[in-house]
């Protein structure tokens, strides 16, 4: 049928692929045109983009192929990078337009932007802040990619980089809470969806931002959601404060 979309699925037989999977076999405007895992890698040729919820280094190798071909598009949602691999993505990126991004929701994409407005104009000299995050007792990185990027946006609002800013895991006797520093907790129990916090904490006020994932299938219409508006958009490396319209150009 002309006009359908024809989508690739890596990491078909995890988690979230089994839920993008759900998903798009309900829509009458797409076609799985590929189901596989990590790079074992089928004709990339017959489809328009590939949603990939596999793991860091089978991305950069999918992202390689596929700026290597100049075709199909990515929508990433893997997340535990390393610097390095980071930089390999974005390289792929020049040659071929790639949705990445820590978090598909709609809900916690509006909290990134809460928070950000919040550290804009709570002062780091009284509110300190804090992220919290839960997830299930298989998920292997922490913290999240998903409070990770809430990290940023908190850093973001006061003009840091949280790399300067992000505080080491507490353990045992240290020193008093340094000003201005974001700390991170993670829990991992369960089967846990995803649980996120922001607490901005002064002397005598408590500020808290949170979002709560129930169903995995939220995550998966945004990534389909995802892969509808990056097919046949330019190279570049894009986000979902993208795909939602949210990012000022």
């Amino acid at each position: 049928m002309a006009g359908l979309v024809h989508i690739g699925l890596a990491g078909a037989r995890g988690r979230m692929g089994r839920a993008v999977s759900e998903v798009l076999d309900k829509r009458n405007d797409v076609v799985v045109a590929a189901r596989f895992d990590r790079t074992d890698h089928p004709d990339l040729s017959v489809c328009d983009v590939v949603i990939d919820f596999t793991e860091p280094a089978a991305s950069v190798e999918l992202a390689r192929v596929c700026a290597q071909a100049g075709a199909p598009a990515l929508v990433i949602g893997a997340t535990g990078f390393t610097p390095d691999q980071e930089a390999k993505i974005e390289q792929a990126a020049a040659q071929v337009a790639i949705v990445k991004s820590g978090n598909f929701s709609l809900g916690v994409n509006m909290l990134i932007g809460l928070v950000a407005q919040a550290a804009r104009r709570l002062p780091a000299s009284d509110w300190d802040i804090e992220v919290i995050e839960a997830h299930h007792r298989m998920k292997k990185d922490a913290p999240s990619g998903t409070a990770l990027m809430l990290g940023e946006a908190a850093a973001d609002g006061r003009g840091q980089d949280l790399v300067n800013v992000r505080g080491a895991p507490r353990d045992g006797i240290g020193e008093e809470r340094p000003t201005g520093e974001i700390g991170f907790s993670a829990i991992r129990a369960g089967g846990i969806v995803g649980e996120h916090q922001v607490i901005f904490a002064a002397q005598d006020e408590i500020l808290t931002l949170a979002h709560s994932a129930r169903d995995r299938a939220l995550f998966a219409r945004g990534a389909v959601m995802a892969a509808l508006w990056v097919r046949g958009r330019s190279p570049g490396l894009y986000g979902m404060q993208d795909v939602l319209g949210f990012r000022q150009a």
